[in-house]
């Protein structure tokens, strides 16, 4: 029987644990565990060995939400430090491997099913050596390009939520210098996020002259909208027209003609607005380049678990090399 692997996505809020083998997910493996609850992975991998009772892995594959660098990484929106060499000792793997967590939602693309995928704007079936481009926007932001190259599938790791917010419009700058209270600086994942979401409706009730409204939470927000409330849905226009705007950005930079996929909580909950509040629009506004726009399809990913997928099958291509 080929080798078991332990996979871990650990995202802001959650961590997802999963066995593989031969580069798939054992089904009925996968455990979610609240990051609140732990003050590292090391006990949540742990706990997860015992409870499932499964043999030791020999390899473990783990994708974070932050940047990681030599075999270490540090979480962007959680107090976790993660280690391969400590994580080998907690889980007596041979082999451990770190990946930023787009990076595994890139590993991912093409073996997805067709009903996790809800099409934005709709494409031909991309070319096997086409640029992909995965777009995440959760608890925070992120964006990586995805290459097919001769030895196989290749994704550069980025952090492209904490670049500048693009300030177009004079109303644009004005929403720059409203997040800029918070840290100084107004970057992507400060608007397009989950909490990204709850600063652009503060936003939106003080434009509406209404800055005292209470402040509500992502959920709230989202129920809001689907009921009709003004303020609300005006929250969820600026976020549409947003994603539209660096998602076109990074097109152009990236030239995924292999197609864009969103990914994430806030991806699935926006999927059903972006036509209606402005997303394609805003993609496809470049200027003398709004014509080249229209080759780039869009899809939003609604598998939850995706990133699991990726791992084990960028774990397989590593054990294969071995």
């Amino acid at each position: 029987m080929s080798a078991l692997c332990l996979l871990a996505d650990i995202g802001g809020t959650n961590t997802r644990v999963a066995l593989s083998r031969s580069g798939k997910v054992l089904h009925g493996s996968v455990r979610h565990f609240p990051n609140a609850e732990y003050a590292s992975l090391e006990p949540v991998l742990r706990r997860y060995i015992a409870e499932t009772g499964s043999e030791p892995p020999v390899a473990v594959c783990l994708a974070m939400a932050g940047p990681v660098r030599d075999g270490v990484g540090t979480m962007t929106n959680l107090d976790w430090t993660l280690n391969t060499d400590t994580l080998a000792k907690a889980t007596g793997a041979r082999t451990v491997t770190l990946l930023n967590d787009l990076q595994a939602q890139g590993h991912a693309l093409g073996h997805i099913p067709a009903d996790a995928l809800y099409p934005v704007i709709a494409g031909p079936p991309p070319r096997l050596d086409a640029t992909q481009l995965v777009i995440g926007i959760g608890t925070g932001f992120n964006a990586a390009p995805v290459y097919s190259t001769a030895n196989g599938r290749f994704v550069p790791p980025a952090e492209t939520g904490h670049v500048t917010l693009p300030q177009r419009s004079d109303r644009e700058v004005t929403l720059a210098r409203f997040l800029e209270r918070a840290h100084g600086f107004a970057s992507v994942e400060d608007a397009l996020s989950g909490r990204g979401l709850v600063a652009l409706h503060e936003f939106a009730c003080t434009e509406a002259g209404a800055p005292e409204r209470p402040v509500l939470r992502g959920k709230e927000i989202m129920t809001a909208v689907a009921a009709g409330d003004p303020v609300a849905r005006e929250a969820a226009a600026y976020f549409c027209r947003l994603v539209g705007a660096v998602a076109g950005d990074l097109a152009l930079t990236m030239l995924p003609v292999g197609g864009i996929f969103l990914i994430g909580g806030m991806s699935r909950a926006m999927a059903p607005y972006f036509v209606e509040m402005g997303f394609i629009e805003s993609l496809r506004d470049k200027g003398r380049f709004s014509g080249f726009m229209e080759q780039f399809s869009v899809t939003v990913v609604s598998d939850d678990d995706a990133a699991l997928t990726g791992m084990a099958l960028h774990l397989q291509s590593l054990l294969d090399l071995q």
